[in-house]
Protein backbone atom coordinates (compact mmCIF):
# COMPACT_ATOMS: atom_id res chain seq x y z
CA UNK A 1 0.00 0.00 0.00
CA UNK A 2 1.27 3.27 -0.79
CA UNK A 3 2.40 5.50 1.77
CA UNK A 4 0.58 8.85 2.92
CA UNK A 5 3.36 10.47 1.45
CA UNK A 6 3.59 9.21 -1.96
CA UNK A 7 -0.82 9.84 -1.90
CA UNK A 8 -0.33 13.01 -0.89
CA UNK A 9 2.12 13.35 -4.43
CA UNK A 10 -0.79 11.79 -6.66
CA UNK A 11 -2.68 14.14 -4.89
CA UNK A 12 -1.11 16.88 -5.58
CA UNK A 13 -0.20 15.72 -8.90
CA UNK A 14 3.50 16.32 -8.38
CA UNK A 15 5.45 15.62 -11.18
CA UNK A 16 2.68 17.02 -13.78
CA UNK A 17 3.11 20.48 -12.06
CA UNK A 18 6.68 20.32 -11.70
CA UNK A 19 6.01 21.42 -15.41
CA UNK A 20 4.20 24.38 -14.50
CA UNK A 21 7.34 25.03 -11.43
CA UNK A 22 9.27 24.85 -14.60
CA UNK A 23 7.84 27.21 -16.63
CA UNK A 24 6.96 29.39 -14.40
CA UNK A 25 10.83 29.94 -13.26
CA UNK A 26 11.22 30.24 -17.57
CA UNK A 27 8.84 33.16 -17.54
CA UNK A 28 10.28 34.71 -14.32
CA UNK A 29 13.77 34.50 -16.17
CA UNK A 30 12.59 36.28 -19.04
CA UNK A 31 11.24 39.30 -17.63
CA UNK A 32 13.82 40.02 -15.16
CA UNK A 33 16.20 39.81 -18.43
CA UNK A 34 14.49 43.05 -19.11
CA UNK A 35 14.31 44.67 -15.55
CA UNK A 36 18.15 44.61 -15.34
CA UNK A 37 18.46 41.11 -14.68
CA UNK A 38 18.25 38.38 -11.28
CA UNK A 39 20.52 40.89 -9.11
CA UNK A 40 18.18 40.94 -6.01
CA UNK A 41 15.51 39.07 -7.27
CA UNK A 42 16.45 35.26 -6.11
CA UNK A 43 13.83 35.52 -2.50
CA UNK A 44 10.93 37.02 -4.67
CA UNK A 45 11.87 34.32 -7.36
CA UNK A 46 11.54 31.73 -4.56
CA UNK A 47 8.01 33.28 -3.22
CA UNK A 48 6.64 33.52 -7.05
CA UNK A 49 7.27 29.78 -7.43
CA UNK A 50 6.36 28.83 -3.54
CA UNK A 51 2.98 30.67 -4.19
CA UNK A 52 2.50 29.32 -7.50
CA UNK A 53 3.48 25.77 -6.56
CA UNK A 54 0.80 25.90 -3.69
CA UNK A 55 -1.79 27.01 -6.07
CA UNK A 56 -1.31 24.51 -8.41
CA UNK A 57 -1.38 21.92 -5.78
CA UNK A 58 -4.41 22.94 -3.70
CA UNK A 59 -6.11 23.39 -7.68
CA UNK A 60 -5.21 19.45 -8.43
CA UNK A 61 -6.60 18.28 -5.04
CA UNK A 62 -10.19 19.87 -5.87
CA UNK A 63 -9.74 18.13 -9.79
CA UNK A 64 -9.71 14.76 -8.19
CA UNK A 65 -12.10 15.25 -5.63
CA UNK A 66 -14.85 16.47 -8.14
CA UNK A 67 -14.21 12.97 -10.14
CA UNK A 68 -13.84 10.54 -7.72
CA UNK A 69 -16.47 7.80 -9.61
CA UNK A 70 -14.72 8.79 -12.90
CA UNK A 71 -11.21 8.22 -11.62
CA UNK A 72 -12.36 4.97 -10.01
CA UNK A 73 -13.43 3.88 -14.02
CA UNK A 74 -9.96 3.98 -15.40
CA UNK A 75 -7.68 1.29 -14.69
CA UNK A 76 -4.75 4.52 -14.52
CA UNK A 77 -6.16 6.44 -11.97
CA UNK A 78 -8.58 3.80 -9.81
CA UNK A 79 -5.50 3.67 -7.66
CA UNK A 80 -5.69 7.16 -6.77
CA UNK A 81 -5.80 7.59 -3.11
CA UNK A 82 -9.64 8.75 -3.34
CA UNK A 83 -11.35 6.29 -5.41
CA UNK A 84 -8.96 3.74 -3.64
CA UNK A 85 -10.31 5.23 -0.61
CA UNK A 86 -7.34 5.50 1.16
CA UNK A 87 -7.69 9.12 2.04
CA UNK A 88 -10.95 10.39 2.87
CA UNK A 89 -12.90 13.58 0.85
CA UNK A 90 -12.20 15.71 4.30
CA UNK A 91 -8.87 15.48 4.51
CA UNK A 92 -8.25 15.99 0.70
CA UNK A 93 -10.40 19.04 0.60
CA UNK A 94 -8.50 20.36 3.84
CA UNK A 95 -5.52 19.65 2.11
CA UNK A 96 -6.37 21.40 -1.08
CA UNK A 97 -8.01 24.11 0.51
CA UNK A 98 -5.13 24.81 2.49
CA UNK A 99 -2.56 24.89 -0.12
CA UNK A 100 -5.00 26.53 -2.62
CA UNK A 101 -5.49 29.48 0.04
CA UNK A 102 -1.75 29.65 1.35
CA UNK A 103 -0.84 29.92 -2.99
CA UNK A 104 -2.53 32.96 -3.57
CA UNK A 105 -2.38 34.86 -0.37
CA UNK A 106 1.59 34.35 -0.40
CA UNK A 107 1.20 35.50 -3.80
CA UNK A 108 -0.54 38.90 -2.69
CA UNK A 109 1.49 39.06 0.28
CA UNK A 110 5.08 38.58 -0.99
CA UNK A 111 5.43 39.37 -4.65
CA UNK A 112 2.40 41.52 -6.68
CA UNK A 113 -1.17 41.41 -6.34
CA UNK A 114 -1.50 40.57 -10.15
CA UNK A 115 0.29 37.23 -9.54
CA UNK A 116 -2.01 36.35 -6.86
CA UNK A 117 -4.68 37.34 -9.01
CA UNK A 118 -3.66 35.24 -11.81
CA UNK A 119 -3.44 32.28 -9.15
CA UNK A 120 -6.71 32.34 -8.47
CA UNK A 121 -8.44 32.62 -12.37
CA UNK A 122 -6.26 29.87 -13.12
CA UNK A 123 -7.82 27.65 -9.90
CA UNK A 124 -11.24 28.97 -10.84
CA UNK A 125 -10.79 27.90 -14.50
CA UNK A 126 -9.79 24.54 -13.78
CA UNK A 127 -11.85 23.66 -11.14
CA UNK A 128 -14.68 25.27 -11.63
CA UNK A 129 -15.27 25.73 -16.18
CA UNK A 130 -12.52 23.01 -17.28
CA UNK A 131 -13.22 19.91 -14.90
CA UNK A 132 -16.64 20.21 -15.30
CA UNK A 133 -16.70 20.28 -18.61
CA UNK A 134 -15.09 17.35 -19.47
CA UNK A 135 -18.36 15.84 -18.81
CA UNK A 136 -20.58 18.25 -21.40
CA UNK A 137 -18.42 19.49 -24.11
CA UNK A 138 -15.55 18.28 -26.19
CA UNK A 139 -14.18 22.15 -26.45
CA UNK A 140 -12.81 21.15 -22.74
CA UNK A 141 -9.35 20.92 -24.41
CA UNK A 142 -9.44 24.56 -25.14
CA UNK A 143 -10.34 25.96 -22.18
CA UNK A 144 -8.22 23.24 -20.28
CA UNK A 145 -4.96 24.98 -21.86
CA UNK A 146 -5.90 28.04 -20.42
CA UNK A 147 -4.48 27.39 -16.77
CA UNK A 148 -1.40 25.71 -17.74
CA UNK A 149 -0.69 28.33 -19.56
CA UNK A 150 -1.01 31.05 -17.14
CA UNK A 151 1.97 29.77 -14.73
CA UNK A 152 5.11 31.75 -17.49
CA UNK A 153 2.50 34.77 -16.89
CA UNK A 154 3.19 34.57 -13.64
CA UNK A 155 6.39 33.95 -13.61
CA UNK A 156 6.62 37.50 -15.59
CA UNK A 157 4.99 39.38 -13.59
CA UNK A 158 6.41 37.96 -10.64
CA UNK A 159 9.39 39.17 -11.59
CA UNK A 160 8.35 43.10 -12.36
CA UNK A 161 7.28 42.41 -16.25
CA UNK A 162 3.97 44.01 -16.74
CA UNK A 163 0.89 42.43 -17.29
CA UNK A 164 0.19 43.51 -20.62
CA UNK A 165 3.23 43.25 -21.95
CA UNK A 166 3.64 41.36 -24.89
CA UNK A 167 6.87 39.29 -24.18
CA UNK A 168 4.59 37.41 -21.36
CA UNK A 169 1.47 37.07 -23.09
CA UNK A 170 3.57 35.73 -25.77
CA UNK A 171 4.83 32.80 -23.27
CA UNK A 172 1.13 32.13 -22.70
CA UNK A 173 0.72 31.78 -26.57
CA UNK A 174 3.67 29.37 -26.56
CA UNK A 175 2.13 27.03 -23.87
CA UNK A 176 -1.26 27.18 -24.78
CA UNK A 177 -0.75 26.13 -28.55
CA UNK A 178 1.86 23.41 -27.45
CA UNK A 179 -0.87 21.73 -24.77
CA UNK A 180 -2.92 21.43 -27.27
CA UNK A 181 -1.28 19.28 -30.00
CA UNK A 182 -0.14 17.43 -26.67
CA UNK A 183 -2.87 17.07 -25.26
CA UNK A 184 -4.92 15.60 -28.19
CA UNK A 185 -2.66 12.75 -28.87
CA UNK A 186 -2.51 11.38 -25.23
CA UNK A 187 -6.97 11.94 -25.42
CA UNK A 188 -6.94 9.56 -28.61
CA UNK A 189 -4.42 7.12 -26.94
CA UNK A 190 -6.22 7.30 -23.88
CA UNK A 191 -9.67 7.06 -25.83
CA UNK A 192 -11.61 3.96 -24.71
CA UNK A 193 -10.79 5.19 -21.17
CA UNK A 194 -11.75 8.30 -21.45
CA UNK A 195 -15.36 7.28 -23.41
CA UNK A 196 -16.11 4.28 -20.52
CA UNK A 197 -15.30 7.47 -17.87
CA UNK A 198 -18.31 9.94 -20.01
CA UNK A 199 -15.58 12.18 -21.21
CA UNK A 200 -16.85 14.40 -24.18
CA UNK A 201 -13.22 14.21 -25.96
CA UNK A 202 -12.29 15.44 -29.92
CA UNK A 203 -10.59 11.79 -30.31
CA UNK A 204 -14.38 10.44 -29.00
CA UNK A 205 -15.56 7.63 -31.92
CA UNK A 206 -12.36 7.92 -34.01
CA UNK A 207 -10.92 4.56 -33.87
CA UNK A 208 -8.69 5.21 -37.17
CA UNK A 209 -6.97 8.26 -35.36
CA UNK A 210 -7.34 10.46 -38.81
CA UNK A 211 -9.36 12.92 -37.15
CA UNK A 212 -7.25 13.51 -34.19
CA UNK A 213 -4.36 13.55 -36.36
CA UNK A 214 -5.78 16.19 -38.16
CA UNK A 215 -6.03 18.34 -34.91
CA UNK A 216 -2.86 17.79 -33.84
CA UNK A 217 -1.84 19.17 -36.93
CA UNK A 218 -3.71 22.07 -37.08
CA UNK A 219 -2.87 23.33 -33.99
CA UNK A 220 1.35 22.30 -34.24
CA UNK A 221 0.88 24.86 -37.08
CA UNK A 222 -0.57 27.73 -34.68
CA UNK A 223 2.36 27.07 -32.86
CA UNK A 224 5.15 27.40 -36.05
CA UNK A 225 2.40 30.76 -36.66
CA UNK A 226 2.80 32.30 -33.45
CA UNK A 227 6.75 31.69 -33.15
CA UNK A 228 6.79 33.66 -36.52
CA UNK A 229 4.79 36.66 -34.82
CA UNK A 230 7.43 36.39 -32.13
CA UNK A 231 10.20 37.02 -34.44
CA UNK A 232 8.78 39.62 -36.65
CA UNK A 233 7.63 41.65 -33.20
CA UNK A 234 10.89 41.40 -31.97
CA UNK A 235 11.29 38.84 -29.51
CA UNK A 236 14.12 36.89 -30.36
CA UNK A 237 16.48 36.50 -34.21
CA UNK A 238 14.19 35.39 -37.19
CA UNK A 239 16.34 32.04 -37.35
CA UNK A 240 14.98 31.10 -33.86
CA UNK A 241 11.51 31.07 -35.50
CA UNK A 242 12.83 28.92 -38.26
CA UNK A 243 14.63 27.09 -36.33
CA UNK A 244 10.96 26.22 -34.38
CA UNK A 245 9.04 25.81 -37.60
CA UNK A 246 11.74 23.11 -38.65
CA UNK A 247 11.80 21.45 -35.45
CA UNK A 248 7.85 21.28 -35.12
CA UNK A 249 7.39 20.07 -38.80
CA UNK A 250 10.04 17.42 -38.16
CA UNK A 251 8.13 16.09 -34.50
CA UNK A 252 4.72 15.82 -35.92
CA UNK A 253 6.23 13.83 -39.45
CA UNK A 254 4.50 10.84 -37.57
CA UNK A 255 0.88 12.25 -38.38
CA UNK A 256 1.63 13.85 -41.49
CA UNK A 257 1.44 10.98 -43.91
CA UNK A 258 -2.68 10.47 -43.10
CA UNK A 259 -1.79 6.72 -43.44
CA UNK A 260 -3.99 5.59 -39.66
CA UNK A 261 -5.71 2.06 -39.11
CA UNK A 262 -5.97 2.65 -35.59
CA UNK A 263 -2.93 1.32 -34.56
CA UNK A 264 -0.95 3.51 -31.97
CA UNK A 265 2.35 3.95 -32.69
CA UNK A 266 2.06 6.99 -35.32
CA UNK A 267 0.42 8.83 -32.38
CA UNK A 268 2.92 7.55 -29.82
CA UNK A 269 5.57 8.82 -31.49
CA UNK A 270 3.62 12.25 -32.24
CA UNK A 271 2.96 12.63 -28.71
CA UNK A 272 6.72 12.23 -27.36
CA UNK A 273 7.53 14.37 -30.16
CA UNK A 274 6.04 17.52 -28.06
CA UNK A 275 7.55 16.47 -25.04
CA UNK A 276 11.16 16.86 -27.20
CA UNK A 277 10.13 20.33 -28.48
CA UNK A 278 9.26 22.16 -25.47
CA UNK A 279 12.25 22.10 -23.53
CA UNK A 280 14.11 22.44 -26.55
CA UNK A 281 12.00 25.65 -27.16
CA UNK A 282 12.30 27.12 -23.99
CA UNK A 283 16.19 26.89 -24.13
CA UNK A 284 16.55 28.15 -27.38
CA UNK A 285 14.10 31.32 -25.87
CA UNK A 286 16.35 31.52 -22.68
CA UNK A 287 19.19 32.21 -25.08
CA UNK A 288 17.91 34.36 -27.66
CA UNK A 289 15.25 36.15 -26.04
CA UNK A 290 15.59 40.07 -26.95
Amino acid sequence: MPSFSKDLQVLTKLRLNTFVIVTTLFGFFLAAQGEGGMSGKWWLLVHTLVGTAAAAFGSAAFNQLMEIEDDARMARTSDRPLPSRRMGVIKAFGIGWGLAAFGVIHLQTMVSGVAALLAAVTIAIYVFIYTPMKKWHSANTLVGAIPGAIPPLMGWVGAGGGWTDWGGWFLFALLFFWQLPHFVAISWLCREEYEEAGYEMWSNGDVSGVRTARLFVLFSLGLIVLVGVGSVTGLFPWWVAVFHGGLVLFLMRPVLGGQFSGERGPMRKAFFGTLIYLPLALLGLAFTWS
